[in-house]
């Protein structure tokens, strides 16, 4: 199982599933990342907390602990 905290810098994929339940889920969920939904990695801090995704066309800050509970497919490693 792939998570979205395991992506490096320049790497994108789509989002499979949602691993978490009550609040947590539905703060993620309306931060845009919704299933079927392409991220690109943008940067991540220095420390690795937060990183920087691209979703639906803006920029958006995630720290690890929520981007390891979002599974993702379709893996497009960087150029």
């Amino acid at each position: 199982m792939e998570t979205l905290n395991n992506l490096a810098v320049g790497e994108s994929a789509t989002i499979k599933k949602i691993g978490s339940v009550g609040q947590t889920r539905r703060r993620i969920m309306d931060m845009g990342l919704t299933k079927g939904t392409q991220v690109y990695v943008r940067k991540v801090a220095p420390l690795g907390d937060p990183m920087e995704l691209t979703v639906r066309g803006y920029e958006l800050s995630v720290r690890k602990g929520d981007a390891e509970l979002i599974e993702i497919e379709n893996i497009q490693k960087a150029k």
